[in-house]
Parts: structure tokens; sequence; C-alpha cells
């Protein structure tokens, strides 16, 4: 079983709340071969503030069947990666960040996605990479989490609006949260006597010290501090990102997979 860097997951069903999203099922359009669409998410600098702009959707897409992942949107290109349709934690449905799309010249169309975090023994694998986009269902969420690694908090956007701040416990000095732009991976619910609880948020981050932990392969989760503890706004944990009990519930009614998570 795939474990949280500080807790023990059951396979217990992910406890959330819709984000709305408007699905569908991508259905090929001619384009030029120069349509590869750039991706609207992710965070620019804004020199008025300190809290950073974010745009106000991200296109995520829900995996309904395993597929290979390509280097190039090419179906004799080489295969770079493998994803599963659901999570092994929970077994909920695979969804990705579309960072772009394009129809090749056989009218086939592919999109290019943020890729789940490294395996328990398995190399690092691609950030990214290009997927069929048959059997998948598009939508987007107006959802993005921000973690401020050196002002140790973590904000909340919706449509691009700043919505909520959280003082959090990062990763210490020896075993540091890893900065980059992530994604939610799936939610669980922990239980009673688990670290961590009551929820967590596991994302495709990784730990760049720990290859292992508790029989997982290092991955970084936001949750609580149930059976933990701590001091909010220090650097004290094994790399994942502790919130107070009320803000994790308060996250994972709203926050699903596929949500990005930006770590800066």
């Amino acid at each position: 079983m795939t474990r949280l860097m500080e807790g023990r997951p059951k396979r217990r069903p992910s406890v959330r709340v819709p984000t709305r999203a408007r699905i569908r099922p991508i259905v090929p359009r001619i384009v030029t071969a120069a349509c590869v669409l750039a991706a609207t998410a992710g965070v620019q600098a804004e020199q008025a503030s300190a809290v950073p702009r974010i745009a106000p959707r991200q296109k995520i897409v829900a995996v309904l069947s395993a597929r290979g992942v390509r280097d190039r949107p090419v179906a004799r290109d080489r295969l770079i990666a493998w994803v599963t349709a659901s999570r092994p934690i929970t077994g909920e449905r695979t969804v990705l960040p579309v960072l772009g799309q394009t129809i090749d010249n056989h009218g086939r169309a592919w999109l290019r996605v943020r890729l789940p975090g490294r395996t328990l023994g398995g190399k690092p694998p691609p950030r990214s990479g290009w997927i069929s986009a048959s059997n998948t269902l598009i939508s987007t969420t107006a959802w993005h989490v921000v973690v401020e690694l050196d002002a140790r908090r973590v904000l909340v956007f919706h449509g691009g609006r700043h919505l909520r701040s959280y003082s959090a416990i990062v990763g210490k000095p020896s075993t540091p949260t890893p900065p980059g732009e992530y994604f939610v991976e799936e939610s669980v619910r922990l239980a009673a006597n688990q670290p961590g609880g009551p929820f967590a948020l596991a994302t495709s981050d990784r730990s760049g010290v720990l290859q292992e932990f508790d029989g997982g392969p290092g991955q970084i989760a936001l949750h609580g501090l149930d059976n933990l503890g701590g001091q909010l706004g220090t650097a004290a944990s094994h790399g994942c990102v502790r919130l107070a009990d009320s803000a994790i519930t308060w996250l994972v009614q709203r926050i699903g997979p596929g949500v990005p998570i930006t770590i800066i």
C-alpha cells in the first residue's frame, strides 16, 4: 500500500465536494499543425502584492483507462511512462492537469498532461508527457492551492481570486518540502489513530531526500495534525505540509484530484 510521508492511509472513499466542473468527452477537431495550446494555469509574479496571481481556471482530464505516455504526440513515439486509471490509495479516478493539446496528421487528439510522482522502488517519471485523448473526460477546475515555504502558509484560490490563507508546518531543513508545480492525486480519509488525520490531500510531489518512507514512495501530502502535533508556522515535518484540522477539513471538502498545487 502506498503511504504518505506522515500517515498510514486506509483504502477508504475520499471525502470531497465536487467542484461543479463542466465535464465533457473530448472530440477531435481540425486544427492547424501549430495548434498546441499553452497551459493557462501557473503562478505569475505580481509586483504590487505579496499574493501571487493565479489563472481563473485550469483544464483537467479524467483518465478512464490505463495508457502509455509519450514524449511527443506521435502514436509510434517511444513510451516514457504509464498512467493507470485509478490511484493506489483510495482507488479514485486518475485526474491530471492538462498543459496543452493538439491533433496529429491522422486526426487523433492528444493531451499534454502533468504526471503523477514516482511509485515505490520506481524511477522518477518525467514531469509531463503526451497521452491519447481517447476514453477521457475533460473538465475544468477553478481551485488552485499555493504553498509558500518561506512564509509557512497555504493560500487557496478560486477563480483566480485569493480566498483563504492558512498557517502551516513545512519540511525541516534536512527533509525540505520540494518546490515546483504539482497537483492533487487523491484525497484520503485517515483513521482516528493514524498520524496526520483527519484528512490528507496526497500530491504528485515526492521527497527529494526520502526515496521511501513508512512503506511508501516518499509522497508529499497536505494533512492534519492528529497524532503529530507541532507548532503552525514552523519548518518541522518530514516534507509534508501540516495544517490545522479545521483547515484540512475545509480543503478536502472542496479540493479534489487534478487540482493544481504550486509550492514556492
